[in-house]
């Protein structure tokens, strides 16, 4: 007999570099000729060679199973057209898996995009559009040889459905 799967909702805040800091960064415009500095993101691309491309994805819901990790690379997204989209995340840590308590959901604005860092948990992005084009910057064979998922269904019975 198998057990029923259960749904946890994570109600989505709208992201600011102060609640995303445990995750990455968040960055918004800044004033052309503007220095380097903190606010800018602080990338790790130097394990391959970087790729910066736009992927298109479409709808699928709210609900996911499962959730990723890249361990030699940061990872940059933000969607195209200004719409706004949502990224489940848990903090990076040693572990092979994220806690359940850890889990997180941000609603992330169309003007601004967020950087991972590196080993950041992530699930996503989802959107309430038939499609969103977002532009996405980590490392060439990032999906091949640092693509590490951790399966909430099969070790918890569980999904998360953001809200």
């Amino acid at each position: 007999m198998s057990e029923s799967i259960s749904t946890k909702l994570l109600f989505a805040q709208w992201v600011t570099r102060e609640n995303f800091r445990r995750y990455g960064q968040v960055i918004f415009a800044a004033v052309d000729g503007k220095s380097f500095d903190a606010e800018d993101a602080q990338l790790n691309l130097q394990n391959g060679v970087p790729r910066f491309y736009i992927m298109r994805l479409r709808e699928e819901g709210r609900k996911f199973g499962k959730i990723t990790r890249h361990v030699q690379c940061t990872q940059c997204l933000g969607s195209l057209e200004g719409k706004d989209w949502l990224m489940a995340v848990a903090p990076p840590g040693d572990s092979d898996k994220p806690s359940l308590d850890d889990v997180v959901a941000f609603r992330i604005p169309g003007n601004c995009f967020i950087k991972l860092d590196v080993g950041t948990w992530h699930a996503g992005p989802y959107f309430d559009a038939d499609f969103v084009d977002f532009y996405n910057l980590e490392l060439s064979d990032t999906n091949v040889v640092d693509h590490f998922t951790f399966d909430f269904v099969k070790h918890h019975n569980l999904v998360f459905e953001i809200v």
